[in-house]
C-alpha cells in the first residue's frame, strides 16, 4: 500500500500531453473545494529521470498552484511496463 507523502509542487513535472487535458473551470471548482475542505485526494507521481512525473491529479495540482500552495499530498507509484 503506498504511503502518502508531501511533495514540493515545483519538483513535479507535468508531461505536455497531460497538460493539454487541462480544464480551467475544473481547476477553479477544485480550488474552491480545497479552500473549504483541504486536499482530500492525493495525486500520484512516479520517479523519472531524477524528477517526479505527474501520473494522476493534474487539476488538483493546478488548483493548489492557483491557491499559492508550494506543497501537495501524493503517492509515489511505480510505472508499469507493458
Amino acid at each position: 500500500m503506498p504511503v502518502k507523502e508531501i511533495f514540493e509542487i515545483a519538483d513535479i513535472y507535468v508531461p505536455v500531453k497531460r497538460m493539454k487535458t487541462l480544464e480551467p473551470a475544473k481547476v477553479e471548482e477544485i480550488a474552491e473545494s480545497i479552500m473549504e475542505e483541504g486536499q482530500q485526494i492525493p495525486i500520484r507521481v512516479r520517479a523519472g529521470k531524477g524528477r517526479l512525473v505527474l501520473v494522476e491529479g493534474l487539476h488538483r495540482l493546478e488548483a493548489l498552484k492557483a491557491l499559492g500552495e508550494t506543497t501537495i499530498l501524493g503517492y509515489v507509484v511505480h510505472a508499469r511496463l507493458h
